[in-house]
């Protein structure tokens, strides 16, 4: 239980994190493309990561079998998903972004069937069906635009990649360092994307990375947002079934509507409140749940 409440804790901050994230990406990435983004935030997070690492006097070493793993969630999560995320993002709005998205949990439920033989109990479903609801009522769907399909398709993308990311991650032996494990598949995924990159730098405008909210923005998204939200995922879903873990992936939506409220000053109903206590009673039901 003890794990589990744990394991909770680190997901739930993850996910926060995120939410706070599709602000930051929206006005970053208007000087900087998504995938170039992405190769920026990765470099900024390496050398937070190795930083943490040497400081903690991490083991490096990883058996051949286990990198396998490791290089397969760089490519498929850090790299595709990631891309394919902030491109969608681009492309789209916010709330389309927070529709589609909200299919991860769902994708993760199928993809740990499949590979890690999980039961599909009772309260996992109604914990998805609940939370999946609640964020409908979050963000509304009476005027979504659905006239950008490359951005939808992206998005779409984005979540199936990283669902099934998510459940490799439970491929990896836990007495691994996450800290280790999250170095080393930002790492694959940084090397695989900087063919792409370099011959597409010399077009960003270098005087608008002096910005200090271009550069302050790309700070929280390789620090905070990249190397502390990947290292608690990671590491709560180390704790967790891998299709129970997925449910927090919902406080994204409810936390990036309150910042807009607390920030933006924007506008929220009561359908806000009924949503958020529909995600929060399915978050219960996985807390709750005996392994």
């Amino acid at each position: 239980m003890k794990n589990t409440i744990l394991g909770s804790i680190y997901l739930a901050l993850a996910s926060s994190i995120w939410g706070g994230m599709y602000v930051v990406v929206k006005i970053v990435v208007s000087v900087i493309p998504p995938l170039e983004l992405v190769w920026m935030r990765y470099l900024v997070a390496i050398v937070a990561l190795l930083f943490i690492g040497l400081i903690t006097r991490q083991k490096w070493r990883i058996e051949k079998r286990h990198f396998l793993i490791i290089i397969a969630i760089g490519i498929i999560g850090n790299a595709i998903s990631i891309v394919t995320q902030e491109t969608g993002t681009m492309l789209s709005t916010a709330q389309m972004g927070a529709i589609i998205t909200s299919s991860t949990p769902a994708f993760m439920v199928i993809f740990a069937r499949l590979l890690l033989k999980e039961r599909l109990t009772l309260k996992k479903g109604l914990s998805v069906c609940l939370a999946t609801i609640g964020v409908f009522l979050i963000v509304g769907v009476g005027h979504m635009d659905l006239s950008n399909k490359l951005g939808g398709i992206s998005l779409l993308i984005a979540a199936l990649t990283w669902a099934l990311m998510s459940v490799l991650v439970k491929r990896v032996p836990s007495n691994y360092s996450q800290i280790v494990v999250t170095t080393y598949s930002i790492l694959v995924a940084l090397i695989v994307l900087t063919p792409f990159v370099l011959p597409r730098l010399h077009a960003i405008n270098i005087s608008q990375l002096t910005h200090p909210t271009i550069w302050g923005g790309l700070l929280y998204l390789g620090i905070v947002s990249t190397a502390g939200g990947f290292l608690l995922w990671n590491r709560g879903l180390q704790m967790l079934n891998a299709s129970s873990g997925g449910i927090f992936f919902f406080f994204q939506p409810v936390v990036g509507t309150l910042l807009g409220w607390l920030i933006l000053k924007e506008n929220i109903g009561v359908t806000f409140w009924i949503g958020s206590i529909l995600i929060l009673t399915g978050v219960l039901f996985v807390i709750i749940e005996k392994k």
